[in-house]
């Protein structure tokens, strides 16, 4: 401990002595730049006097400005804030000419005019080096919060920690199970750790994804506790001639809307909630990056709005800058050592990729992570937020790859920080990590077999296949994340349309989602046959079943309702589907997984799965990812769920946790733990109001948005 203090003391004072040093050289510029600004009594002053003037002069205005301008602020609080922005500058350049007074032998003088432009230059640069050295400290980001909470307590806001304590919901995006344990074991995320060490505060429970092992579904379920309907990542929809696309503003705010309509409530963060990083707000009024908010015009429900709340903070650009420029470096290096080394399996890596992973490893984690310690020193009752980095890294480099590991330390600093402000916060808080999906790894379908899944449909139709095929669209969530970042900052409206329509004609639309693939024929009405299918391309469904990148096959039967085709000729109706056959190896659950597919109104003509080898635990991505998820087959249908011993258990004993929608209702239990029994507001919502609201005992419904209601688990 002794050590520690030691090095963290020594790291102060290296920063304090570097913005001393930049700040005299910026004083030694300013005075061969401005005439009216001097460092010299005399014409006769060597450099070395005029060197150590600037010195004497940029360490008096330092030190008066962490003396003195805090007692200065605290004067002026009731001077109209307009006056006190002009303020400001001219007491900051008053500050500089006493500093420059108290220079020994008077080494320095400026009219006032120049004082408040060299004042404004130095304060400027002063903080931009700060702020640049503790980039990657944590400790000192997690100081600023510090400091801001005793300013919170000060004012007599949030002085106790009594009541109902708060809950955060962190969703590590992609992390499997098999991961965290591994990481864990590994020593690379020792904060994780030390809730499961020899003492344990928190219990790790796996749990088991649908068929549709993605972030649309999983985090739809989880929030509003309803993926119906959602059979992959993308997918047709014959009734509205749309590409649903799980990513994109327009989609995910339809799906929303379905599923509020479904349940009839909210969701899961309508009591005082907050919803950071999200594809979907879970009923929070407090929004920043939701996806499904970024289609509206309204200027408060815009996902955008988070990056302007937080790079409006100097302090806050400098430090995510500096990271998001190292953060493409590393990946530029680590791609090319990939390539010299021969690494397979490998995926492109270039264009704009590495600032898509910047983008998502330092801009989206540094904005949810200071939303999610502004939430908790706010006090709010419920926090649910996602972070992508280790999915996004992973889909390139692999899921157990050196990048993916490094990406996993980092996170795990971000939960260790946290967890530090949440001891400063006004309440207790609960913190609960989870994932909404794993990832399986394996060679892409392209490159194992020369061909995309859309050439090998086209031939088994006897249409024609493109000689040079075009690269099969990426599923993963940062990409449409980073490109309506980039839109709100070109003030570029958001497209409003629940999804996109594909170009006319008769052509099957062929789309993946992960190692998961759907194949719809556009002009027939309706879910397609299998015998209507071999009518019209005799060749088709054995070509897909029997190809061997390929496990199985969904299809509706005019004879036996739906049937699952494998390899060899088999085909099992799939009301007698059982864990084996064409299934064998898939995992338990996986009969159930595909029954349930199959109840759904929009489930593609042809669902198509990739093959799954047991041995490795490698399956074929239908889209350019080495790691990937979306269907069935490995890790990526088995997520975690880490929550505190205080909260009970989410399963009994010996019991499996299965499905997204059972993950809402145990979460649902958890803040019902913490709150106590919710009480009905009103009975009933007319056509176009909100769903019914709930408010905890004690709550006034008026003094926070609308809750859950109590539903047993």
């Amino acid at each position: 401990m002794l050590k520690g203090r030691w090095r963290t003391s020594g790291g102060a004072l290296l920063r304090v002595i570097t913005v001393w040093a930049v700040s005299s050289l910026t004083m030694l510029a300013l005075a061969g730049i401005l005439p009216d600004f001097r460092l010299q009594s005399g014409p006769e002053d060597s450099i070395t006097d005029t060197a150590l003037t600037a010195a004497w002069g940029a360490g008096a205005f330092g030190l008066l400005s962490a003396l003195v301008w805090p007692l200065l602020v605290r004067a002026l609080l009731l001077v109209p804030a307009l006056v006190l922005g002009l303020l400001v500058f001219f007491l900051n350049g008053s500050l500089l000419l006493v500093a420059l007074r108290l220079i020994p032998a008077g080494g320095g003088s400026a009219n006032p005019e120049t004082a408040v432009v060299v004042a404004a230059v130095m304060s400027a640069v002063a903080s931009a080096t700060s702020t640049a050295l503790a980039v990657g400290d944590d400790n000192a980001y997690g100081r600023r919060f510090s400091r801001l909470a005793g300013r919170r307590r000060g004012n007599g806001r949030g002085g106790r920690r009594d009541g109902t304590p708060g809950t955060v919901f962190l969703q590590l995006d992609g992390v499997g199970h098999d991961v965290l344990l591994a990481a864990v074991r590994d020593g690379v995320m020792p904060h994780v750790a030390a809730w499961l060490g020899e003492h344990p505060t928190h219990r790790l429970t796996p749990w088991r994804t649908d068929w549709s092992s993605q972030t649309g579904a999983s985090q739809l379920g989880i929030l509003h506790g309803s993926s119906h309907d959602v059979p992959a990542f993308r997918w047709y929809e014959k009734d509205t001639g749309r590409i649903m696309v799980s990513n994109r503003p327009g989609s995910a705010a339809e799906l929303q809307r379905r599923a509020v309509e479904r349940t009839a409530d909210g969701g899961l963060l309508t009591l005082d909630g907050a919803s950071r990083g999200n594809l979907f707000s879970g009923g929070a009024d407090q929004l920043a990056l939701v996806l499904s908010m970024a289609a509206r015009r309204e200027r408060a429900n815009r996902s955008r709005a988070g990056y302007f709340t937080y790079f409006s903070d100097p302090a806050n650009a400098v430090r995510t800058a500096v990271s998001f420029v190292a953060e493409v470096g590393r990946e530029i290096g680590q791609s090319v050592r990939a390539r010299l080394r021969g690494d397979r399996p490998r995926v492109g890596r270039g264009g704009l990729y590495p600032f898509i992973r910047a983008f998502a490893t330092v801009v989206e984690r540094d904005v949810v992570v200071a939303a999610v310690l502004g939430d908790m020193l706010a006090g709010r009752t419920t926090v649910y937020a996602d972070l992508v980095a280790y999915d996004e890294v992973a889909h390139h480099s692999g899921p157990h790859s050196r990048d993916a590991v490094q990406v996993l330390a980092r996170l795990d600093r971000s939960v260790g920080l946290i967890a530090r402000v949440a001891e400063l916060a006004p309440r207790g808080y609960r913190i609960v990590l989870l994932s909404d999906h794993g990832q399986s790894p394996g060679e892409t379908f392209e490159s194992a077999y020369g061909l995309t899944l859309r050439d090998l449909v086209r031939a088994g139709c006897g249409l024609p296949v493109p000689r040079r095929a075009g690269r099969t669209k990426s599923g993963a969530e940062a990409r449409d994340a980073a490109r309506h970042a980039v839109l709100g900052a070109l003030h570029r409206p958001e497209s409003e349309g629940p999804g996109e329509r594909p170009a006319p004609g008769s052509d099957p639309i062929v789309l993946a989602s992960g190692n998961l693939g759907l194949v719809s024929f556009p002009d027939v009405p309706g879910r397609m046959s299998r015998e209507r299918i071999d009518r019209r391309y005799p060749a088709l469904l054995r070509t897909l079943a029997d190809h061997p990148g390929i496990g199985f096959l969904l299809v509706a039967s005019e004879e036996h309702g739906s049937v699952v085709l494998g390899p060899g000729g088999s085909e099992v109706p799939v009301a007698l589907l059982e864990d084996g056959g064409p299934l064998a190896g898939m995992g338990p659950g996986a009969a159930d997984a595909v029954r349930r597919a199959d109840a759904f109104p929009h489930v593609a003509d042809i669902m198509v799965n990739s093959m799954y080898d047991p041995e490795t635990g490698e399956v074929h991505a239908f889209e350019e990812q080495i790691g990937s998820h979306g269907g069935l087959g490995g890790a990526q249908s088995h997520p975690f769920l880490l929550s505190p011993l205080v909260l009970s258990a989410p399963v009994p004993d010996g019991g499996e946790l299965v499905g997204a929608e059972r993950v809402h209702r145990v979460l649902r239990r958890w803040l019902r733990e913490g709150s106590g029994p919710q009480v009905p507001v009103r009975n009933g919502a007319r056509e176009g109001e909100r769903p019914p609201t709930y408010a905890a005992d004690g709550v006034s419904p008026g003094a926070c948005p609308a809750g859950n209601e109590a539903e047993s688990s």
